[in-house]
């Protein structure tokens, strides 16, 4: 990737646009803004310039969101700035604006004398839904990435979970604090990936030196995948133990150019029932259907493991646009009394886990007694137990949960 270039006459106008509907609003208090899915990817430039261009995919989810403040940070020069809409691809107009504007926007935390961007959203946020954008920008900020003799030093404090840094061609790694997930990219240059499952910011530093370069591309490409920049989350809302029954929500997003239909195998030893879907961008409902075994190849031929015996649900929505994506929220009812049982009066639960994100909801009126697998515990608003799961391997975890009845 290179670096945007700067803003055009249309583009600036836009932002005068942005900053008048901004102001306009700003005498009537909006919703908290929220957010989720963030990810970032950094790729450091040149050293002498200490500058770092970021690429930021964030959801707005506050329902009938217009506008998204995303901040800058302190001590850092925002240059190249551009937003683009996840859903189309399409640009979106971005104004940048003080701390007071976004506090009245819904940023009741943002401090005095901040400087935000503003960006009007494609549409407004449906409930339950999300406004998926990308924002793409250059910091300059001499304190996080420095040279340190003939070595680059990128030593900076990480809020995000999921991110990326990607050294400078020509650069090889020579140490990082954390664990990463090491990939060579398309153009030889070398990234460090991970996820951050602590609640807490993390402390990174790079340190890296000339003498890397390396042949563009890898032989071992196609069999890696970045596992931060992954975005499949699924939950398992548990019924009672002893109808071996759960539902279920599987968010996925389809980057695929012309792809229109999402194929869920359904795992050999469960059944399923009351399958729905939907639109995460629009809100809109998606069409359902059942196929078996051959038919499912027909639909997506990546999905070889398949026996006439095989049952899938197909998902369809409307075809992918080049530079655009789908969010899609897949919801069905499993019934699978191998994985899901009760022993001796005890729930059971045991399942393996391939995705990165996945959450398990208790029903109502049972407490946790085991998990295998570390997971961070909550309090849904109804009062059931979650634990959610995050898994920065490429390998499944075996998850095993168990939880008695409440006296």
């Amino acid at each position: 990737m290179q670096p945007a270039a700067r803003p055009g006459l249309w583009q600036m106008c836009a932002a005068g646009a942005v900053l008048l509907l901004v102001m306009a609003g700003a005498a009537r208090a909006a919703p908290a803004q929220t957010d989720d899915g963030a990810y970032t990817r950094y790729e450091l430039l040149a050293p002498s310039s200490h500058k770092f261009r970021i690429v930021y995919d964030i959801t707005a989810t506050t329902p009938g969101a217009r506008t998204y403040y995303n901040p800058i940070r302190a001590g850092s020069i925002a240059t190249d700035e551009h937003v683009t809409d996840r859903a189309t691809g399409a640009p979106l107009a971005f104004a940048e604006v003080d701390g007071e504007i976004a506090r009245t926007g819904g940023v009741a935390n943002a401090p005095p004398g901040s400087r935000y961007i503003a960006v009007t959203l494609a549409r407004p946020v449906p409930e339950g839904g999300g406004g998926r954008i990308r924002i793409d920008k250059t910091y300059e900020d001499a304190k996080s990435y420095y040279s340190d003799g003939d070595a680059i030093v990128f030593d900076r404090s990480l809020g995000i979970k999921r991110n990326s840094i990607v050294l400078p061609a020509g650069y090889r790694l020579v140490s990082v604090n954390v664990l990463v997930q090491v990939l060579q990219q398309a153009d030889g240059r070398i990234a460090l990936s991970f996820l951050n499952a602590s609640p807490a910011p993390m402390p990174l530093r790079i340190r890296a030196v000339p003498g890397g370069v390396m042949a563009a591309g890898s032989a071992m490409a196609a069999r890696l995948v970045e596992r931060a920049a992954q975005t499949r989350e699924i939950v398992y809302y548990l019924r009672e133990p002893d109808t071996h029954s759960f539902d279920l929500t599987h968010d996925y997003t389809e980057e695929r150019a012309g792809v229109g239909a999402y194929v869920n195998v359904v795992r050999a030893g469960s059944t399923v029932s009351n399958p729905s879907a939907r639109d995460l961008d629009t809100g809109a409902a998606l069409a359902t259907e059942l196929v078996k075994g051959a038919a499912i190849t027909a639909i997506d031929p990546r999905e070889t493991r398949v026996t006439a015996d095989t049952t899938a649900v197909v998902f369809r929505f409307p075809p992918v646009a080049a530079g655009g994506s789908r969010r899609i929220r897949i919801a069905e009812t499993y019934t699978d009394p191998d994985r899901y049982r009760v022993v001796a009066g005890e729930l059971v639960w045991h399942r393996a886990f391939g995705r990165p994100a996945n959450a398990v909801v208790l029903p109502a009126g049972w407490m946790l007694a085991n998990s295998t697998i570390p997971a961070a515990i909550s309090t849904t608003a109804d009062g059931r137990t979650r634990l959610d799961f995050l898994n920065p391997r490429p390998d499944d975890i075996d998850v095993v949960i168990t939880a008695r009845r409440m006296p």
